[in-house]
């Protein structure tokens, strides 16, 4: 977590509402920064680089079209960043925490919200999926359910029809859901969907909104 982009200077991130920026699989952390401008401008953004290598751009973990995946480094990865955002809550007091993801960033996501249900606000999930885990699922469902939106094309080839079958179970049975579906999207990220985003957190996130100047 030594690479991480902030929305906001340094000496004024102090008590704001915090919005955590996870980027999907073969990108980083710039991509997630490129949308800073597009979301409430009361939240303090921060996008972390994904520690592991991929052809020279970054991932989460390692990952195939089925999705299956090694636990132990999805874990491993959840751990490090809950590791940094116990350093910077203590840093800089943020008022709330809320988890935005892109793709392979919501399973990054979902998988620190089902580890630390309380620790979240809001989370939002963007042409995304949530890990199959039984042992995850064994603390299921959540005590704390908290209000989830999972934005996306229903055509997107990218997600498998099985992932998104468990991925809208899982949803619906462990966080407050809300669907957004945008047709001819692909596995992008649009205009339209981010302003819907932003007043999906500005009603739920208390401090996010502050009007444009």
């Amino acid at each position: 977590m030594d690479n991480v982009l902030w929305s906001r200077p340094e000496d004024q991130r102090n008590g704001t509402p915090l919005l955590l920026m996870l980027h999907g699989y073969g990108s980083d952390e710039a991509r997630m920064a490129a949308m800073f401008k597009d979301l409430p401008k009361g939240f303090t953004c921060a996008a972390p680089r994904a520690p592991r290598d991929i052809a020279g751009d970054r991932g989460w973990f390692l990952l195939d079209y089925f999705l299956v995946n090694d636990f132990a480094e999805v874990v491993g990865a959840a751990s490090t960043v809950l590791a940094w955002l116990d350093s910077v809550m203590a840093k800089y007091a943020f008022s709330s925490v809320s988890v935005l993801g892109f793709s392979q960033g919501m399973a990054m996501a979902t998988t620190l919200i089902r580890l630390r249900p309380e620790q979240f606000t809001v989370g939002v999930g963007l042409s995304g999926f949530v890990l199959h885990n039984e042992l995850l699922a064994a603390m299921e469902p959540l005590a704390v359910q908290i209000p989830f939106l999972w934005a996306r094309d229903p055509a997107d080839v990218v997600i498998n029809p099985d992932a998104t079958a468990f991925t809208a179970d899982w949803l619906a049975g462990n966080t407050e859901l809300s669907n957004a579906h945008y047709a001819g999207l692909g596995h992008h990220i649009g205009a339209t969907e981010l302003a819907d985003v932003s007043s999906f957190l500005t009603g739920h996130v208390s401090g996010s909104f502050v009007p444009r100047g």
